[in-house]
């Protein structure tokens, strides 16, 4: 069965009538739905790392909503409305599948290549031809440190190897050693995480990925060292404390 996506557009023309609209929702704007935006794909994305199916129908329709609510305000404006946003996406996966709508034949191990290649021709009418123009400021900066790394590389400036992103690596260690001031400081440990993510894409590791990884780990530890010792935690020497670390570590061994 389609799906009808007008019941929620009437709903929310609805709520944003100047008349007899909800309050709050009258007085939203795209810079303050935006960080619900955000939310809402973050809560998506917990929902499926919970394989919890019932909570993923819930919060698809939450961020579903968010589709909408910014359409309604663009179409107030008289910018475009949500068959403008039906209508682009479409057409754009349309054309970036020509190897399924098309006669183009594209064998699977090519196809991300072909897919970014069909990317970078439609950045070529912009105002902004960087290789880097696209890649939003609002992602994670992991995440946005990853793509810009990818992007770059693809123009040919990348190490010739692994060996060069890891040597990257002691380089900036050191230059935070050589920092004389705070400001100085952030600043280098800026670029000896951005060197780290350059390592992880030479090993094709996600670094959003493992970095999450990696403090869930330390949560789940951290817990059992809590767990372990009780109330008398947090008055432990660091030698203790480091005991039930080891010992927590043991037991996922």
């Amino acid at each position: 069965m389609r799906a009808d996506i007008t019941p929620l557009f009437d709903i929310m023309a609805r709520l944003r009538d100047p008349k007899n609209g909800c309050p709050w929702d009258l007085v939203q704007n795209f810079s303050t739905i935006a960080p619900y935006t955000i939310e809402e794909a973050y809560e998506v994305a917990d929902a499926i790392e919970r394989n919890d199916l019932d909570g993923l129908k819930d919060e698809l329709g939450d961020l579903l909503l968010q589709v909408v609510f910014h359409s309604q305000m663009a179409s107030e404006l008289g910018a475009f409305g949500l068959h403008d946003v039906i209508d682009g996406i479409c057409t754009k996966m349309i054309r970036r599948h020509p190897h399924v709508f098309g006669d183009a034949v594209i064998n699977d191990e090519a196809v991300p290549d072909a897919w970014e290649s069909i990317k970078a021709a439609e950045r070529s009418g912009n105002k902004d031809n960087s290789a880097l123009a696209g890649v939003a400021h609002a992602l994670p900066a992991l995440l946005r440190a990853q793509k810009i790394q990818k992007r770059a590389a693809r123009t040919g400036f990348d190490w010739p190897d692994q060996s060069g992103a890891r040597a990257k690596i002691i380089e900036e260690l050191q230059e935070v050693d050589s920092a004389i001031s705070e400001e100085h400081v952030a600043e280098e440990i800026g670029d000896l995480l951005f060197a780290v993510v350059n390592l992880a894409r030479f090993h094709k590791v996600d670094a959003e990925q493992a970095l999450k990884s990696a403090t869930a780990k330390f949560d789940r530890r951290f817990r059992d060292m809590e767990m372990a010792a009780g109330k008398a935690f947090s008055g432990l020497s660091l030698d203790a404390k480091e005991a039930l670390w080891q010992q927590a570590k043991s037991k996922e061994a």
